[in-house]
């Protein structure tokens, strides 16, 4: 178990992991960090468009 995945799963386990999991889990939950979330998905989603595509202004 030395790789990537393994490593990551042993911090996961660990008291320092679990902890961190825990913050985690309870700043996705807050409305405004959500919206903060979404708006930058949409904007990673929106460059594989092509210029001509609907309700996306030209480049």
């Amino acid at each position: 178990m030395a790789g990537l995945l393994g490593k990551v799963a042993v911090f996961a386990r660990s008291p320092q992991g679990r902890a961190a999991i825990a913050k985690a889990r309870t700043a996705a939950s807050d409305p405004r960090n959500r919206a903060k979330l979404d708006g930058i998905v949409g904007k990673v989603k929106g460059r594989g468009r092509h210029p001509g595509a609907p309700g996306e202004p030209p480049r």
